[in-house]
């Protein structure tokens, strides 16, 4: 996090703080970097002294206070002390070292897709803590999210609120960032958990594309656009795009809920781990995945259900050849001595499998293997089968060529 020398108007002892730098300054006030006798460090925030006097932002002020004393978690930074009846109303946090999502991306680019679900994950699960204590954060966005050593952490409950309350402060006049903004905050309707998560969506589409979903211009016309238009998510991992775009609905019932997406990033993240994240083109993408703002029922897994769409009337996996949903490039089988297709019992497939694949085994069967105990044995890593079929192949070649060097000989 960028730090800079106090300047001459600053306090140099706020409370029992003694100041150091400056964090960063905002609508309401100025951040500090400050410890306390012990050594603790913390960040520490001031309203402005133009402000000081005006009810409404102490009101605002407060409210930041209140929630950061509600939430429970290791998402957001620990609230330390406060004083709201000061000249110049304060409260410190603790302070969270490394940088925001923002300055992380600007500067080295876009992440990869485990990381943007790993980051997902624990801010989504963050969420939920902070709604559990009735609070909408609002103003969810890069330069509010710090990345610690001990993971992403949620700041600035600045225009917090408690759910259901409107998100007007004047008449026609919404609070938060364009670009980052609900269309319900837009229109000036109630705020819920699920404007967070629309939020959260355009925040982790920033992370893959480094560049908002909504693109650039005015207030006017970004607001415009979060309302009516659909948005741009090319360069958004194709494991990521689906669930990307179910958060950025403009209908706030049809977004996952906060616990829903924790559990499927999860799922991706540890996926996109293992290398074995869903390897389809942009261009399949944008054939089976429209902008409707709804989630394709092949990235409903969300929910913890697998919602794989049946077909071939009854027909076996080995039948049906592999067939997948229309518009998907079925995965090619290897080919060699080696690669020979199995039945396998209609039902037993996996989303993402390939039918028929078998890699290294050799000799007929008649049905599924079983173990000892009846169970069936674990299936092979598509990897170790990949490197073997590769292996076979270089072996074939060389030995080809020798053969074809010794008759030339």
């Amino acid at each position: 996090m960028a730090m800079m020398r106090l300047r001459r108007e600053d306090p140099r002892v706020v409370g029992s703080f003694r100041l150091h730098r400056r964090l960063g300054a905002g609508g309401m006030g100025v951040v500090y970097l400050g410890s306390d006798r012990r050594g603790q460090r913390v960040a520490l925030k001031v309203i402005r002294p133009d402000l000081a006097e005006d009810q409404e932002f102490r009101s605002r002020f407060a409210r930041e206070v209140s929630a950061a004393r509600r939430i429970r978690g290791g998402c957001t930074a620990r609230l330390v002390a406060a004083d709201l009846e000061a000249e110049r109303p304060w409260f410190a946090t603790q302070y969270v070292p490394g940088p925001s999502l923002h300055d992380k991306v600007a500067e080295e680019g876009p992440l990869t897709a485990a990381q943007i679900a790993a980051v997902g994950a624990a801010l989504s699960e963050g969420l939920v803590a902070v709604h559990e204590a009735g609070v909408v954060h609002r103003d969810l966005k890069p330069s509010n999210i710090l990345l610690s050593p001990k993971g992403p952490r949620i700041i600035d409950f600045g225009i917090a609120w408690a759910t259901g309350a409107s998100t007007l402060t004047h008449v026609g006049t919404a609070v938060g960032s364009p670009g980052f903004l609900a269309p319900e905050q837009v229109r000036g309707a109630a705020v819920t958990p699920a404007t967070d998560v629309f939020s959260l969506g355009a925040t982790l589409a920033y992370a893959a594309m480094a560049d908002s979903p909504f693109g650039h211009g005015s207030s006017e016309v970004m607001l415009y656009r979060v309302v009516h238009e659909e948005p741009h998510l090319v360069g958004v991992p194709d494991a990521l795009a689906p669930l990307v775009r179910a958060c950025l609905a403009k209908d706030p019932e049809e977004r996952p809920s906060t616990l829903q997406l924790s559990m499927r990033l999860k799922e991706i993240a540890a996926r996109e781990a293992q290398g074995l994240g869903d390897g389809r083109p942009p261009a399949q993408r944008a054939r089976v995945e429209r902008p409707s703002g709804r989630l394709p029922e092949r990235a409903a897994g969300y929910a913890g259900q697998d919602t794989e769409r049946r077909t071939g009337g009854g027909r076996s996996a080995a039948e049906r050849g592999g067939e997948r949903p229309s518009g998907a490039t079925p995965a090619p089988r290897p080919q060699g001595p080696h690669s020979g297709a199995r039945p396998r019992p209609s039902g037993s497939r996996h989303p993402g499998s390939t039918a028929g694949r078998t890699g290294g085994r050799t000799g007929p069967r008649t049905g599924p293997r079983t173990t000892g105990t009846g169970r069936r044995p674990s299936r092979p890593d598509p990897k170790l089968l990949r490197q073997r079929l590769i292996v076979f192949v270089v072996v074939t070649l060389l030995v080809a060529l020798g053969i074809a060097l010794a008759q030339k000989l």
